[in-house]
């Protein structure tokens, strides 16, 4: 049987390869940060959610006085369901509200000018204002008379 191998070696070439192992280099952390404010952006929007029930990206309602259809953003009287669209919307304030406290985290290094300060701090309220404002909008058309 060896003698065979022999043959078949004698006859087929085997080619010399230097094969070298392949080298990850580690991400940066902008690269790390980035995949995971991506992550929890869509966490948030409740990817998990529309993957499992598969829900339409609008929902439609029906005018009373035209009887025509329309697009309706928000599934209204459930907390615990959702369109596509108004988990995105959802999971962009809340986003956004945690990038404002980035920026205020930002502002409080040492090295940051005064100028720049003052500006991480007023575009961190800005943010942090109007995610927390639009979610409760969002709540207040999700669910009537919230928060009346």
């Amino acid at each position: 049987r060896s003698r065979r191998m022999e043959g078949i070696f004698s006859v087929i070439r085997i080619p010399n390869l230097k094969l070298k192992t392949p080298r990850a280099s580690l991400p940066t952390a902008m690269t790390v940060f980035g995949i995971l404010f991506l992550t929890y952006f869509l966490v948030l929007s409740g990817v998990v959610y529309d993957i499992i029930s598969s829900p339409g990206s609008v929902g439609y309602v029906q005018d009373e006085a035209t009887g025509a259809w329309k697009p309706e953003v928000f599934l209204q009287w459930r907390v615990n369901g959702q369109y596509i669209y108004e988990g995105l919307a959802a999971g962009a304030m809340f986003s956004l509200g945690g990038a404002g406290f980035m920026m205020l985290d930002l502002a409080n290094k040492k090295d940051t000018l005064t100028r720049n300060r003052h500006l991480l701090i007023l575009a961190a309220g800005v943010s942090i204002f109007v995610a927390y404002n639009l979610s409760i909008v969002f709540l207040k058309k999700k669910i009537h008379g919230y928060m009346r």
